[in-house]
């Protein structure tokens, strides 16, 4: 299987314009039927807060995701604003497969409060994972990755690989690289890590999406302007280093 890992430069709160640069961007890499396509956080709106505005476009996210995956034959992760089960604005990453089904519906755990999300979407309140190529992944987004408690947790329900979707801006990329780095290492899990370029009214992002090994080496790098990026994921390093050095049996 291959990743492609669509670091898009969004055009603040306009989907039409985000959802046509995607399918353009998706379009030039040409993914193989049973790849994984992942998009950053909030991926058609960029991080608005404006609930109104983003909810609006919920229903229109989705089927497009549920499209694109139909229509490349592909895994597709991407980021939107919806509501959650009890009708709160919530920013989630859905996953889709193939056939256009809806794989797995995560909600970020822990919304950027010191950004002022909390005050405008709910947290999510619990892990979720699906199946892709055989392996099991589990999604999170932007500041969950601070949280590693989440990720052990994952971990304990299986995950192998996870994916985290960003808008982190480039005044804390050290940390985005550093943390990323951190959950691969002490899970020997393979991270996927998608964060979108440009700007927005608040933020400057550069990119640095990247693929890290379970031994915490950098194996793709998208550098700092729009691209896709595409790594083969390989299973098997994923499962043999965990054999030949178990350190997750330890977990207490």
């Amino acid at each position: 299987m291959h990743a492609h890992l669509i670091q898009l430069d969004i055009t603040w709160e306009d989907p039409a314009a985000n959802r046509a640069r995607v399918n353009d961007l998706v379009d030039a890499v040409a993914p193989t039927a049973g790849d994984l396509v992942v998009l950053p956080e909030t991926a058609f709106t960029g991080f608005s807060l404006d609930t109104a505005r983003t909810l609006r476009d919920a229903e229109a996210a989705e089927t497009f995701l549920a499209d694109l995956a139909r229509r490349h034959g592909c895994t597709v992760v991407g980021g939107l604003v919806a509501p959650d089960a009890h009708g709160r604005p919530s920013n989630q990453s859905l996953a889709f497969s193939p056939e256009g089904r809806l794989l797995a519906r995560y909600t970020k755990l822990q919304p950027f409060s010191f950004g002022g999300e909390a005050a405008a979407h709910a947290a999510g309140d619990g892990i979720v994972h699906f199946e892709c190529a055989g392996l099991t992944v589990a999604p999170f987004i932007c500041y969950d990755l601070r949280f590693p408690e989440h990720f052990r947790a994952a971990v304990k329900l299986g995950a192998e690989v996870f994916v985290v979707i960003a808008n982190w801006p480039v005044k804390r990329i050290h940390h985005w690289l550093t943390l990323l780095k951190a959950r691969a290492i002490e899970n020997q899990a393979l991270v996927i890590g998608v964060n979108r370029c440009g700007t927005d009214p608040s933020f400057t992002y550069n990119g640095r999406s990247v693929v890290v090994s379970p031994h915490g080496h950098v194996i793709f790098d998208a550098g700092e302007s729009e691209r896709v990026v595409t790594a083969r994921i390989d299973a098997d390093e994923i499962r043999q280093w965990r054999r030949e050095f178990p350190a997750l049996a330890d977990i207490r």
